[in-house]
């Protein structure tokens, strides 16, 4: 399974501002540290502001604090979000499987991506900054 780079840039900038002891990074300078055009990470910050993971503040002394809702999220529950419900596969796209009716693939795939994010239910956001991550997560910020 491939995340989308929107699920894994919502989940890197909750691992920096988890990271951020402080300091108020603004959506511009997660964008340079995570590397990705600015529009695509403040689309990301909004959605993580609007379901309660982080706060933004514009203006000066503004930036993006996690809350501690996003401390606490579930990593799984974080990808789920951005991922949505659909099907690992298009069974019933514009060309609709001739398998479809009697296709086993289809449970089994479903199955799977199910696991997947059971797997990642239990891991909270706080945990993925355990040592070694948060530091080397310190070590490419973009403010002195």
């Amino acid at each position: 399974m491939r995340l989308l780079r929107s699920t894994d840039l919502a989940v890197r900038v909750l691992m920096r501002l988890a990271v951020a002891e402080g300091s108020t990074p603004t959506t511009r300078e997660v964008a340079t540290d995570m590397d990705v055009p600015y529009t695509h990470a403040a689309k990301v910050v909004a959605e993580l502001q609007h379901l309660g993971l982080l706060d933004a503040r514009r203006g000066r002394g503004g930036g993006l604090t996690l809350t501690e809702a996003g401390r606490t999220a579930s990593v799984g529950s974080v990808v789920r979000t951005f991922e949505g419900d659909g099907d690992v596969v298009d069974c019933e796209g514009a060309t609709p499987c001739p398998l479809h009716s009697a296709c086993r693939l289809r449970g089994a795939l479903r199955q799977a991506q199910e696991a997947f994010f059971a797997s990642l239910d239990p891991l909270t956001v706080g945990d993925m900054v355990a040592s070694p991550t948060g530091p080397l997560l310190l070590g490419i910020s973009s403010r002195p």
